[in-house]
């Protein structure tokens, strides 16, 4: 018997450490050749990380939200035949410094300074959105490795039980809706549980009862009730992994720019009657419009006169980049969290164009799989709760952009026009600005500029 010891793979792009996400394996499991030992996280992407050796785990190191250099030790496999160690250091990193414990000190967390502490650079520009995404790519588990692995893994040895394959984001899901996934059927590759398996599992199996079925309701006896509990539990969460990006792009967004928000109401009656005939006429062959595509076409109207807007600012150069092309960041969120894809070149799209790329990106991302080029390069972003949009909101710019769109619902209110009460359907605008590059008036001439637009929705279409 020998002792396999698998460090962590330079990934490149000048990552010099990763977070550890989720292992999916312990001290004592069999593992199999390519069958996945732990998901990691750079600063872009998730990464799984599979052992190319048939061994039982020894020892793992960290735990999730550790963070891990790279060329670190990250677990050690008992091998049949000779290992990739010498004999007298193939004893567990514990063991050998007396601890006994028979697991490596866990790696030093991200806010642990020191002096030999390896410090990842900053990512590059282009990773901008608040909820970066991640791009799920699998890598060699040694840096001799043959290739890059993309397949799932292999099946384990028979006298294993059999691994349930699932990517971290199904796993999550399936953890926040308490499903066991032994029980859900996998339709992927070799059996993998994707995120349609899990609907069909709800489908198919019901959590909780129905809400429209009477609840029963009893007067207890002498019509008193018992009063309620008092409850002294917690949790603590850690945050890791996206969730873990997200605010940290939040905070740097913050941090860096001092923000403003502008607020307009705009009447949207003409837009929406607008919207309606040409849904009714062309929703079979084009498919179908929602608000987002009118107001992608009004802000590329309304930026040739703005394009300090259409920017990005790198504060650290002291320099603007202003675009041309507009590319919309859309936020949208996910099983995972806060994700912004791209809708690149609108001012070349038409609104079914802008409407069919909108949905397509919104289900890569929900299902994971926008390619990282999806989900990169904006110049300006779109956020919107939707129903849920709420009076007005101060979204949170997307870094290094210098401005955001918010929607916010829409709602019928009654109206004065022409000295008349009459009902009109109305939507605040909520915008928020980089006050270092965009001025009160420039910002507020801007929304002015949308609203125009957005309110007498022919001029959008009149060059």
């Amino acid at each position: 018997m020998g002792i396999y010891v698998i460090k962590m793979p330079d990934i490149g792009e000048g990552i010099a450490e990763v977070e550890l996400v989720e292992w999916h394996v312990k001290p004592g499991d069999v593992v199999a050749e390519e069958q996945v030992l732990v998901d990691v996280m750079t600063d872009k992407a998730n990464v799984e990380i599979p052992s190319h050796v048939t061994g039982k785990v020894i020892s793992i190191a960290g735990k999730p939200g550790d963070l891990i250099a790279v060329g670190a030790e990250i677990i050690r496999l008992e091998v049949d035949g000779k290992g990739n160690v010498a004999e007298e250091s193939s004893a567990p990193l514990a063991e050998r410094r007396g601890e006994g414990d028979g697991s490596p000190p866990a790696p030093r967390r991200g806010h642990d300074a020191g002096p030999d502490r390896a410090v990842a650079p900053p990512a590059p520009r282009d990773d901008v959105t608040s909820g970066a995404a991640a791009e799920r790519t699998t890598v060699p588990a040694q840096p001799a490795a043959p290739s890059l692995r993309t397949v799932p893994p292999s099946e384990a040895p028979p006298s294993t039980p059999a691994r349930v394959r699932a990517s971290p984001s199904v796993r999550r899901r399936a953890r926040e809706l308490q499903i066991e996934l032994a029980e859900v059927a996998g339709t992927g590759p070799e059996g993998r549980i994707t995120q349609e398996d899990i609907d069909a599992h709800l489908h198919r199996t019901p959590r909780g009862a129905s809400l429209s079925a009477p609840l029963a309701f009893k007067v207890p006896p002498g019509g008193r009730f018992a009063p309620a509990a008092q409850r002294t539990d917690e949790e603590i969460v850690q945050v890791i992994g996206l969730r873990r990006k997200i605010a940290e792009k939040m905070h740097e967004s913050k941090r860096r720019i001092p923000h403003f928000t502008y607020v307009e109401e705009v009447d949207v009656t003409a837009l929406e009657e607008l919207r309606a005939q040409l849904n009714k006429k062309y929703r079979a062959d084009r498919g179908h419009l929602t608000m987002l595509p009118f107001l992608m076409r009004a802000i590329v109207r309304a930026l040739p006169e703005f394009p300090e807007i259409n920017a990005r600012f790198d504060d650290d150069a002291g320099t603007l980049t202003r675009y041309g092309a507009v590319h919309i960041g859309i936020a949208t969120q996910t099983p995972n969290g806060l994700m912004v894809p791209v809708v690149r070149n609108v001012e070349a799209r038409d609104l079914w164009s802008c409407a069919a790329e909108v949905a397509r990106l919104a289900e890569a991302v929900r299902r994971g799989k926008a390619a990282r080029d999806e989900l990169l390069g904006s110049t300006i972003t779109i956020t919107s709760l939707g129903s849920l949009g709420g009076i007005m909101t101060t979204p949170v710019i997307n870094y290094p952009e210098v401005s955001i769109v918010g929607v916010n619902r829409i709602v019928e209110k009654p109206v004065v026009r022409d000295g008349t009460v009459v009902v009109r359907q109305t939507m605040n605008l909520s915008s928020s600005f980089d006050h270092r590059i965009v001025d009160g008036l420039q910002a507020a001439s801007f929304v002015q500029a949308l609203r125009a637009s957005l309110e007498a929705p022919a001029t959008m279409f009149i060059d």
